[in-house]
Formats: structure tokens, sequence, C-alpha cells
């Protein structure tokens, strides 16, 4: 037995559910195929700051995407809390950024994107234990808990009447005439008008596996981050603050998170002693009054990597109902409801309101 479907959407993190939303507003009939449960994959690991780190040193297609998804967070937090009752715990604590050797330049970008910045007072770096230069206050950045926020977007979706299938293993996508027909898994197969591939860092492999005859240059592999988390209280730290390549996170309820690896290893998706030290080190050196809290958690994610961090967004060039919203690598809820806004005007075919340029896709050269 066939059944048809308006939209498929091929992953359920945050770039599957946030489109879903967007599709859904503008009255599509929607559903989310995962290979799992949604939720609980790099969107599910990361660390929620809605700032990419040191946005300056990063292509300016990243900070078009981030800029414009700011804007929408906290309406969108709103919306979800009002929704479903779940708090996505946006939160805008402001983050202390302890080293801008590159002051200027970062001073630069603030002003370019409407940031608001200030020199470092004396009480904010005092608490660390940081060689400072040229510390910076960014008072308006925001985070968001990452398992709350997909919670409450995955309830807001049910509620529309998005439909989930869970722990679905695809077998085979058909093509013909230039068009997804069927997507079969093991228990049944769908037939689609519309097909999206939002499937993270097993995105370039899920491609390869069933549609070899049509390859892209995605470039999307899985780069593996840990993170700790440490069991303090809400007056051990009120703030984030980025030191080097690393930072600490206060939430809500005082859990202060510390992150993060870069790794290349592969789908391990494990954690290491080796980086729970690392890590572990990094947090009680820079605040020393985390020695009097207990670590509690310490997991690990597989980001979308993907050359210089600048998503794949855009139409298949060879099958016309297609398309790709993948490869965010560390920036998946930064950029996330600018992404999902953008795949959205493309397959609808609205005036969008990010240039799609920078994120199209392109076919693979044959070796």
């Amino acid at each position: 037995m066939t059944t048809h479907l308006d939209i498929l959407i091929i992953g359920g993190g945050i770039s599957g559910l946030l489109a879903a939303r967007e599709l859904h507003l503008a009255g599509r009939h929607v559903t989310i195929m995962d290979k799992a449960k949604p939720g609980l994959e790099s969107s599910w690991a990361g660390g929620g700051i809605l700032l990419p780190i040191y946005p300056w040193r990063q292509a300016t297609a990243i900070s078009a995407l981030a800029s414009a998804s700011l804007k929408k967070y906290p309406g969108l937090s709103a919306e979800l809390l009002a929704a479903t009752g779940i708090d996505p715990e946006w939160y805008d604590c402001g983050m202390l950024i302890c080293k801008n050797p590159d002051y200027e330049q970062a001073i630069q970008w603030c002003q370019d994107y409407g940031v608001e910045y200030h020199p470092a007072p004396q009480q904010l770096t005092q608490p660390f234990n940081s060689t400072c230069q040229q510390p910076l206050w960014l008072p308006g950045i925001a985070q968001a808990r990452n398992p709350r926020l997909l919670k409450s977007l995955h309830a807001y979706l049910v509620k529309a009447g998005v439909t989930f299938i869970d722990n679905a293993a695809i077998n085979k996508i058909g093509i013909a005439n230039r068009q997804v027909e069927t997507v079969t898994t093991a228990e049944q197969t769908y037939s689609v008008k519309q097909l999206v591939i939002s499937a993270g860092a097993w995105t370039t492999n899920l491609m390869q596996d069933l549609l070899p005859d049509w390859p892209l240059d995605l470039q999307i592999q899985p780069v593996r981050g840990q993170m700790l988390l440490f069991d303090a209280t809400p007056t051990t730290l009120p703030y984030m603050v980025l030191d080097g390549d690393q930072y600490l996170i206060p939430r809500r309820d005082g859990k202060i998170l510390a992150g993060s690896t870069v790794e290349q290893a592969g789908f391990e998706k494990i954690t290491t002693t080796a980086a729970k030290d690392l890590l572990y080190q990094f947090a009680t050196e820079l605040l020393p009054a985390l020695k009097n809290h207990p670590v509690c958690a310490h997991w690990a994610g597989l980001r979308p990597g993907s050359p210089q961090g600048i998503p794949s967004i855009g139409l298949h060039p060879d099958i016309d109902n297609l398309s790709i919203n993948a490869g965010h690598f560390r920036n998946g809820l930064v950029m996330g409801p600018a992404s999902a806004r953008l795949l959205a005007d493309l397959i609808l075919q609205r005036p969008p309101e990010i240039d799609p340029t920078p994120y199209s896709l392109t076919r693979a050269i044959a070796p």
C-alpha cells in the first residue's frame, strides 16, 4: 500500500523541525521522517549560544543567516511557550568574550549587524582566571536550552497536525522524469510531492547511498563535539563567557555547560576521558568556583561539518522536487529560523528574504 504525502522532510533535528513549521504556516501538509526519534542528535547536544563563535571571523553567509535568526528567536520562543506550555528557555543573559585580538573587526561586525557591545567592565571579568585581551561585553546575546527548545517545537508541530514517522530506515528513493516519486522504508512506500533532506551529519552518506546517480558537492561530514554539565547554583555564573575556543553557558536553573571539543572521529558518537579531563580543566581554571560543584553529565554529539561552516540550502539542480537544508556545523540553532525561511521561500517560489546564492547546491565533479 502506498501512502501519499505532500511534503516529506527526512531528518527531525532543529533544521527539519523549523522547516516543517515554516511550510505548515504556509498551508502545506508536512511529514517528518527520522531514523530514530526527532531531536536527539546534534541539535540536542549543542550548547545553544545564539551567536556564532567569533562571528567576525566567519563567512558573511553565516552572519546573514545568524543575524536574521536572532531577530526571530524572541517571538518564536514566546509562540512555542504559549502554544505548548513548554519553555524553550530563550534567555538573553549576555556574553563576555575575554580575548579579542581583532577588536576593531569585532566592533565593526557588531555595528554592521546591529549588535549592542561595550568594553567589558572589570566587575564582569573579575571572577575569571583569564589573561583578558580587550574583553568585549555583548549584553543582548541570548541562548536557548536545546533539549527544551526541541521538545517545545516537536509538541507545537504535533498539535499543528504535522505527522512524525520515527525509527524509519529508508531503503530506496524512486526518481523518474526529474522528480522524486517514492520513498520506501522497510515497512511502507510513500509517494511525495516534495522531498526535503535535512539529515545533519548523515546527509552526504544518505545522498550517496540512495541517490548515487545524482551526486552533489555537499562535503558534509561528522565532527564530534563533547560537553560537560556542572550541577551549579544560579548565583555561580549569571552570563555566558567565551575564552579562547571554549565557553561556559549558565542555564536558568544554575547548571553550567562547559564546551566543547572539535574532533574528526567519523560517526563514533562516544565520550572520552581525555575530552572530559580537558573540559574540566578549562572550566575549573577559568571559573575556580566550579571546583565546588560536581559534574552531573558528559555527552557527545556529531555536528554536520561543512566547508567554512556554510550550510547547503536549496533546490537540487537535477531533481525538481528535491531540496536540501543541512551542513550548519556548529550553528544549527543560530542559523535555524532563517535557514528554514529561506528553504520555504525557495520551495514555495516566494521572493527570498535572504540571497540564496551562497547556499545553493552544485553538482559533484566526477573523479
